[in-house]
């Protein structure tokens, strides 16, 4: 496992990530969700990102459970705040009066006494940005996070944010956006802020949820049990990958897989890291074998050639349009 440091910080993240999204208190037992973090462990993956709403707050709970006893300043835990995680009208959204509560809920479940970076997990048009970064602040100032960071924030708002953070004396240095082969919206305007601004990305769905493995064929039924059949796994997430163009397209990097000696998957992952502004690629695993290939793709440099031809598949279905950052459909 190679690592790399986190926007203008001095700390280093793992290139590979181990993310719960859609599997710790969800998809999997909690035995199977230690044995899994524990492979991430072996393999060299010293960063873990959750949030506070997965699976209604029971992956951090799960999170947290798995990495008890681990020596604390070995690891990375990423967290978030935003998405409704009680009934109460306060339950959600960045105020002040969520954002104390949800840290310290967070810290509860977790195990832990701070994390290593609290994200803003969408933006909040119905809160001041002025209050939420200043909520931020306080939460950094209490020793409970030692660093900020937003995720599928618009350009025009990671500007704002990062401003505000610089007069409050406290660094926003992550955002984490959808990114991979076929979803490449970041590209046109907030990596280039974001590599002004001494912000990295930390990307989510770097396998297009499953689709750049290559395990769905056009024309074929969907695998049983795979996320694209799984009401709770992603099922109306996917619906934009799964067209014959697309399965098509993805198919055709299968040779270009071989001569890399690796599984699709992992080309997908190293394809994610040849981006020198992304920090880590954030990959879920439901089976410990899982997590030891996506290691793989630590360290891996793409020949120029192979990114061409990828560029040369792909290109009708890749989508770019910035626009669309405001209709991601899945909410990692």
């Amino acid at each position: 496992m190679e690592y790399r440091k986190l926007g203008r910080s001095g700390m280093y993240i793992s290139e590979i990530a181990y993310g719960n999204w859609l599997t710790h208190g969800s998809q999997i037992e909690t035995e199977t969700a230690i044995q899994c973090v524990h492979a991430a462990l072996d393999v060299g993956i010293s960063t873990f990102d959750t949030a506070d709403a997965y699976a209604e707050t029971r992956a951090e709970t799960a999170l947290g459970e798995a990495l008890h006893g681990i020596r604390r300043e070995s690891i990375e835990i990423f967290t978030k705040v935003y998405f409704p995680t009680g009934p109460g009208r306060n339950d959600r959204g960045l105020s002040r009066k969520h954002i104390v509560e949800a840290i310290n809920g967070s810290l509860r479940r977790l195990k832990t006494e701070y994390v290593d970076v609290y994200q803003a997990h969408r933006y909040d048009n119905e809160t001041p940005l002025e209050e939420t970064m200043q909520a931020f602040a306080d939460v950094v100032r209490a020793g409970k996070a030692l660093y900020i960071g937003v995720s599928e924030w618009t350009v025009d708002e990671i500007r704002a944010g990062a401003a505000l953070a610089k007069e409050l004396n406290i660094e926003l240095i992550s955002n984490q956006p959808q990114y991979n082969m076929l979803w490449r919206v970041i590209e046109h305007d907030i990596i280039p802020a974001s590599e002004e601004l001494g912000i990295s990305q930390i990307v989510w769905s770097p396998l297009a949820q499953g689709i750049l493995t290559g395990k769905y064929l056009p024309g074929l039924s969907l695998p049983r049990g795979s996320r694209a059949t799984d009401e709770k796994g992603g099922k109306d997430t996917m619906a934009r990958w799964l067209t014959t163009d697309v399965l098509t397209r993805v198919q055709l990097l299968q040779p270009l897989a071989d001569d890399a000696g690796v599984p699709m998957g992992t080309l997908a992952l190293a394809w994610v890291l040849q981006n020198p502004n992304v920090s880590a690629a954030i990959a879920g695993a439901s089976r410990p074998e899982q997590i030891r290939q996506n290691a793989k793709a630590s360290g891996m440099k793409l020949e120029d050639s192979t990114m061409k031809r990828i560029d040369a598949i792909l290109g009708p279905v890749i989508e770019r349009d910035p626009t669309k950052i405001d209709s991601v459909l899945s909410r990692p």
